[in-house]
């Protein structure tokens, strides 16, 4: 079990227990944070599991921080968390899982796994306020099949009364805090200054680095009163802006795609979509068609700033169909 020593991870392990399962607690060092190693193994031990902890920082180093700062040196917004639980915190579940013959895998995560047509799904959890399927799309079907969801019939307030700390960490992990501009410049990603071009390719303005400008921004240094960052242009090294209706898309392209079932995607009238950011999600069913190496998303109810490097998440109801990176809009 994924275990930080945290609220969810603590119910999720007694819930398991409780359940008559022998827990195995594995602690995923991502960033060095001593202290929370040090609680991890001390509420194991209060547990009575076994704990142990597993050393990944040189691959988050590699997969998640260096592909975070990347993305923001090419004016897009990245996803470092759905990309954390992809290819950092559930591979290494499965791998130990599999190392040590263990049959199942679990966290605290809030959501629940459905199985229909010999497919599995991740499902939305029953806490609307705490649901964290959208930040799920990207798990494969072998992790689905070991995995276990004690938090996803639960509902986050009610857990919170059984613990006396209810302090838990918030935001990106390995920001610490910081604002993530911050961030970028002690890492050394430095962006130059240049124009700020209005719908008409007219300069209107000067912006101090791409990585400080996010989709749908109003303010910030350059921006003309009034205007929002409609696009970013890290090729020519230019901001975009341009008037609210501007940020309402119709079209959105998605690549590096996770789909359960192709069949179900192309065919199926009732798919939503979800997008995080500042984005509004449309509410109507929207069309899928294959387009290129990724899917065309076409919604008569408008997705309203959405940004290129966000997850895109498909829905049937309560169930995750796929997912994939927005590429572009129009």
């Amino acid at each position: 079990m994924g275990f930080s020593g945290g609220i969810d991870s603590t119910m999720s392990a007694q819930l398991l227990m409780e359940e008559g399962y022998r827990v195995v607690a594995l602690t995923i060092d991502t960033v060095g944070d001593v202290a929370m190693l040090a609680k991890a193994e001390r509420v194991a031990q209060e547990l009575g599991v076994e704990w142990y902890a597993i050393d990944a920082r040189a691959e988050f180093e590699r997969d998640i921080i260096d592909y975070f700062c990347a993305e923001y040196s090419a004016g897009r917004t990245p996803a470092p968390c759905t990309r954390c639980n992809t290819h950092i915190k559930w591979r290494i579940l499965l791998d130990e899982a599999n190392r040590l013959g263990i049959k199942h895998i679990a966290t605290g995560h809030y959501f629940r796994i459905e199985h229909h047509n010999g497919k599995y799904y991740v499902a939305k959890g029953l806490d609307p306020a705490k649901d964290q399927s959208y930040y799920l799309w990207g798990l494969s079907q072998e992790v689905l099949s070991l995995a276990i969801t004690p938090m996803g019939s639960k509902i986050k307030s009610e857990v919170k009364e059984g613990f006396r700390d209810k302090s838990e960490s918030m935001g990106i992990c390995f920001l610490e805090g910081r604002p993530y501009a911050e961030f970028l410049k002690f890492r050394g990603v430095t962006t130059a200054e240049g124009d700020i071009l209005n719908g008409c390719g007219e300069a209107c303005g000067r912006h101090n680095g791409i990585i400080h400008y996010t989709i749908g921004q109003r303010r910030g240094e350059g921006i003309p009163e009034g205007k929002r960052v409609v696009d970013i242009c890290a090729k020519r090294n230019n901001i975009i802006v341009g008037e609210k209706q501007d940020l309402y898309k119709h079209q959105l392209y998605i690549t590096n795609c996770n789909i359960v079932d192709e069949n179900e995607l192309l065919t199926s009238q009732d798919i939503t979509i979800k997008i995080r950011g500042i984005g509004i999600n449309p509410e109507l069913p929207v069309l899928v068609t294959r387009h290129g190496e990724g899917y065309l998303i076409t919604t008569p109810d408008k997705a309203f700033a959405p940004a290129k490097g966000q997850p895109l998440v498909l829905y049937r109801n309560n169930l995750v169909i796929g997912g994939g990176i927005v590429e572009s809009f129009e």
